[in-house]
């Protein structure tokens, strides 16, 4: 497998406890990932110095074959990591609009904006929900949103912050049918949860935070 992410020596000291202690993390291109571990394991801490959101120290590390400091975070992972919050923000315009955000900030023509928007409102199964205002979405609604609002930015690591915890039945399923579509386009997706159903899902591989350290489980083949 070839390797987009590979970071040696990630410490994480909140005041003086030693949070994260990981001696190796690597991250396969275009490969799923969960990362389980007890509520204040450091799950959320990971994901967020992943996404720059957050300062850690780090021996080596590597992204797409290319040697990076993780503080200042480097501009080449900036471009290429996205990460989607549990409970993601929406700004108060349309659903189309939100989606077309992070494009029109990058400088993205108006009419590629438009094409990659409408291509992700029909891969996300929310044509029904383009002009609609997103207060007024449902939490599944607002997380298939926030996964389109991702995926047009073509990332290649996506990070996932419990993308399922407050959705049940249909809008649960409906979420987790998009990931595999996710990794199959190129992009690394690792997500932070709890949901069996996630973490049973074909090819995905297991990443467990324990006592500060990483486990590496074994990659699912099937159900």
């Amino acid at each position: 497998m070839t390797a987009l992410l590979t970071i040696h020596n990630l410490q994480k000291k909140f005041h003086q406890r030693q949070l994260l202690n990981i001696k190796n993390l690597a991250i396969a291109a275009a490969q799923a990932y969960v990362l389980t571990g007890a509520n204040g394991s450091g799950k959320s801490t990971l994901m967020r110095i992943l996404a720059g959101l957050e300062s850690a120290d780090a021996g080596e590390v590597k992204f797409n074959n290319e040697a990076v400091n993780l503080s200042p975070y480097p501009r080449t992972m900036r471009d290429a990591i996205v990460y989607v919050h549990q409970h993601p923000v929406m700004f108060s315009t349309s659903v189309a609009d939100n989606i077309a955000y992070g494009l029109t900030v990058r400088g993205v023509a108006k009419n590629i904006v438009a094409e990659k928007v409408e291509e992700a409102i029909e891969w996300a199964g929310i044509v029904h929900l383009r002009k609609s205002i997103p207060a007024f979405l449902s939490g599944g609604e607002k997380q298939r949103v926030a996964l389109a609002r991702a995926r047009v930015l073509s990332p290649k690591l996506l990070l996932l912050d419990e993308p399922t915890a407050n959705l049940d039945g249909a809008a649960r399923e409906q979420v987790i049918a998009l990931i595999p579509t996710l990794v199959g386009e190129g992009s690394s997706v690792i997500m932070a949860c709890h949901d069996r159903d996630l973490i049973a899902l074909p090819g995905v591989q297991r990443l467990k935070i324990r006592d500060g350290t990483l486990e590496v489980k074994e990659i699912n083949l099937h159900h």
